[in-house]
């Protein structure tokens, strides 16, 4: 099994906030991150595909064709954007970096599926900073 992976890099803005709490209940779970006047990130995505090469091009994925993809469907979409305000996929849901990615993820399998016959998305792992991350590997 081969896993070959595509990092991605986007911009955006957003604010964890249960409307169904308190302001002091947000900003004792989520701290800065119940900013009033949002904040932040520069993401990294990554990615991955697994699968066995194909035998006529020896690839898993073209990961021109994968990032052609990421980018139109993803990066777009997000970056320089406020995820609770700009972003279809995420309205109405917390916009934390553990829903993100779970979004993303449904957007993402089945245009994987589409660019590769011998291969299938594996994981997603998305940065909020260099230190903070989460990774997905479907439902």
């Amino acid at each position: 099994m081969i896993y070959i992976s595509r990092k991605e890099h986007f911009n955006a803005a957003h604010k964890l906030y249960n409307p169904n709490w308190s302001e002091e209940k947000n900003v004792e779970v989520f701290g800065p991150c119940a900013n009033a006047n949002w904040h932040g990130h520069n993401f990294e995505l990554i990615t991955t595909v697994k699968g066995e090469p194909d035998p006529e091009t020896g690839f898993v994925v073209d990961l021109k064709q994968l990032s052609n993809v990421i980018r139109a469907e993803v990066i777009e979409k997000l970056d320089h954007k406020n995820l609770n305000m700009d972003v279809d996929f995420m309205q109405g849901k917390m916009a934390s970096c553990e829903i993100l990615v779970m979004e993303i993820w449904k957007i993402m399998e089945p245009e994987v599926a589409k660019i590769t016959s011998t291969g299938k998305l594996h994981s997603l792992r998305l940065y909020e900073t260099p230190r903070n991350f989460v990774e997905y590997f479907g439902e």
